[in-house]
């Protein structure tokens, strides 16, 4: 499937497409590319963003359901493309995760994402969303809260969103719970997300392809061995293969974080670059909003990202 977007003519990656700057009085979007949700999380999700000073529109059939999905694929798929092509609309957050994104994705208007590039914000499934925009259009996109994980967030996850999409200047985020497993410094766009997210894009034409990249990872409720499979099984594929740095957060229910890093450092036995694990993203609270196709410097002993030029426009 060729990108839309154009590509950097030394590295192949797509060349960033910034979305626009949220301001107080923004209007923020909100999809359910996924699965359904719960009501009254949503409507404390949509008090905290009110709070920040955001404005909120729910899309059309926001609150429908179809099985374990929030509608069919053309009705989900339509809903983001309508928020896109909205003039009115300033930045799209998902409802939920869960189960879903990846179905939507060849149903997606990347024309129309590329012409009118907004800020697209959410984790776990969403990162299908996330990849796929970026992989296609180069569309820097945003892993941090939904909107109904957000009705729990602690204000700092608040402020790390707002800093995210609102901030002016370089973004800067240090985590200081966090550990080098493989010390060392690299400089290149980060990318990723929930790791059985991608692993399920092989074989199919958004199939992730992280040369030239930081790799960012994170997982709930998969056991070690699971875990192995899922990175080995990309590995072979070529997935990893040219990757420049590996940054893991949460890993939550997956068995003690030393297990799990072991498994990280097994896999990638072979490889040079710099690793730093623990980073507050991810299922398990905090869950920082870490921008996507941005030019990062990792530093694995200081323990931070630097991202080299502004996250949006």
């Amino acid at each position: 499937m060729r990108p839309v977007g154009p590509r950097n003519k030394a590295s192949g990656r797509p060349v960033p497409l910034l979305p626009r700057r949220l301001r107080s009085g923004s209007v923020i979007g909100i999809v359910a590319p996924a699965s359904p949700f719960e009501r009254d999380a949503l409507e404390r999700g949509v008090r905290a963003l009110r709070e920040m000073g955001f404005k909120v529109r729910f899309s059309e059939g926001l609150f429908d359901s179809w099985g374990y999905l929030a509608g069919p694929d053309e009705h989900r798929a339509a809903a983001f493309n309508r928020l896109v092509a909205d003039p009115q609309i300033d930045a799209i957050m998902c409802a939920r995760g869960g189960y879903g994104s990846l179905r939507i994705l060849p149903l997606l208007d990347y024309a129309l994402v590329a012409e009118h590039p907004k800020a697209v914000i959410g984790f776990s499934d969403v990162t299908a969303l996330l990849w796929a925009l970026y992989s296609r259009c180069g569309l820097i996109g945003f892993h941090g809260p939904l909107v109904t994980t957000l009705a729990d967030a602690a204000a700092a996850d608040r402020g790390a969103l707002w800093n995210a999409v609102a901030g002016t200047g370089r973004l800067r985020l240090r985590f200081e719970t966090a550990a080098a497993i493989r010390p060392g410094r690299t400089r290149a766009p980060l990318v990723g997300g929930n790791l059985t997210t991608l692993c399920h894009l092989l074989g199919t034409p958004y199939a992730p392809a992280f040369r030239e990249h930081i790799v960012f990872l994170e997982d709930r409720g998969e056991a070690p061995y699971r875990l192995d499979r899922m990175l080995t099984q990309m590995k072979m594929a070529g997935c990893f293969d040219g990757m420049r740095g590996l940054v893991l957060g949460s890993f939550k229910d997956c068995g003690a974080r030393e297990e799990v890093w072991r498994v990280v450092t097994e896999v990638f036995g072979d490889a040079q670059w710099p690793i730093l694990a623990g980073v507050d993203a991810g299922h398990s609270g905090p869950n920082v909003t870490i921008p996507l196709g941005v030019e990062a410097a990792l530093d694995a002993e200081g323990r931070t990202l630097v991202f080299k030029r502004a996250t949006v426009d």
